[in-house]
């Protein structure tokens, strides 16, 4: 039997700056590099885009048109572990199929239990659902609050924790959109505001392709393990939110490598991925959002993560803007009222690494402009910083 692979720390570290650091040509060879982009807060996408290409300067407006041009190249959706994320638009409908159709259906299903306390069934719903999309084709790139407008049963309002001290009304509105979009059937268009805005127009969507689950999860794994990989089957199940059944079959289907990492943990690659790596990762420094996608790709990170790193991370584990050298966490960083970038170092990498950190906060700072980023999930580093 051949010997198992070991693959130390370093190298996964290397590993990481080549895969998911360094620069590519434009904004969809980066988020295919990424696989998916979190964009729960919006400013994420952008932000993590502009530091992996080679002129950031332009990264706001060039993701924009893929975001919002007709066809677009990249497609928001709502996916693994019922998180927002961007992907590419050819690789949508495998994102869906693989975890986003699963999580669609759980959301109508609540949707409906919260809409039977106010007394309203699933006909009902329909009946909304219909008047929704005839609003859009109507009125195309309509925000929420024209929708409701457009549709006076979507200001209908049901009590939610009835008899608590909390207990309050909640328009049905944002529960439907969200459902609808969910499912595919409407999407996301320009927001009705800056980049960093939350506040988006709906429009009607051209339908995904229906896929399978198993090949699609198949086919997402390999995705992930190609970005991500060496990754544990703990990682993998945490990412993409999937069963540990669902996992194993996904990574059996692609045929998946064991390798052993400095913890004595097996991990996976994909196959003929287990060669040397680099003896040293390159030198670089990155000033990388909140819920980046390199702080993201794993359940286990302590192999990148500094002692003392727990004020990155706000009170339910969402990580906030982080500072890296050499596939490395160093330190975090905020942006403070005036717009001016700061940081602050958690580990001491040495003179060079402060230097490159000065120069990508001044870069960041330009991506920026006249622009305020407040990060959706704020840290007591960043809250820090900030003041």
């Amino acid at each position: 039997m051949a010997e198992v692979r070991r693959v130390s720390v370093e190298a996964r570290r290397a590993r990481l700056v080549a895969r998911l650091g360094a620069p590519a040509a434009g904004v969809r060879e980066v988020v295919e590099r990424l696989v998916a982009v979190h964009a729960t807060d919006p400013a994420t996408v952008y932000l993590a885009i502009a530091a992996r290409l080679p002129d950031p300067g332009g990264a706001v407006s060039a993701v924009e048109r893929e975001l919002y041009a007709r066809p677009p190249g990249l497609t928001r959706m709502l996916a693994m572990r019922r998180t927002m994320f961007v992907v590419t638009r050819p690789f949508a409908p495998g994102v869906y199929a693989a975890a986003g159709r699963r999580i669609a259906v759980k959301e109508r299903k609540s949707l409906l239990a919260h809409l039977a306390d106010g007394g309203w069934d699933a006909a009902w719903l329909m009946d909304v659902e219909a008047e929704v999309a005839a609003a859009l084709a109507a009125h195309p790139e309509s925000s929420g609050a024209e929708l409701s407008r457009l549709v006076p049963r979507l200001r209908e309002q049901v009590v939610v924790a009835r008899g608590k001290p909390y207990e309050a009304k909640q328009n049905v509105a944002s529960r439907i959109i969200r459902t609808m979009a969910a499912e595919g059937r409407i999407e996301r268009r320009r927001p009705a505001g800056s980049w960093t805005s939350g506040q988006f127009r709906w429009a009607t969507a051209e339908p995904l392709p229906e896929l399978s689950a198993e090949p699609a999860r198949a086919a997402l794994a390999k995705a992930w393990l190609g970005a991500y990989g060496p990754g544990t089957e703990a990682d993998l199940a945490w990412w993409t939110g999937w069963t540990r059944r669902e996992t194993r079959e996904a990574l059996g289907a692609v045929g998946a490598e064991a390798v052993v990492l400095d913890d004595g943990a097996t991990a996976y690659v994909l196959p003929g991925d287990t060669g040397q790596d680099p003896a040293e990762e390159p030198r670089t420094a990155q000033l990388l959002p909140a819920l980046d996608p390199a702080a993201m790709g794993w359940r286990e990170r302590g192999w990148f993560l500094p002692e003392g790193h727990a004020e990155l991370f706000d009170r339910t584990g969402n990580i906030g803007p982080t500072v890296w050298w050499g596939g490395e966490v160093i330190g975090g960083w905020a942006q403070r009222g005036d717009g001016a970038v700061v940081w602050q170092r958690i580990a001491d990498r040495g003179a060079a690494a402060e230097a490159a950190v000065g120069v990508a906060a001044e870069q960041l700072g330009a991506v920026l402009g006249g622009v305020r980023v407040t990060p959706r999930f704020r840290t007591p580093l960043e809250r820090r910083l900030s003041a």
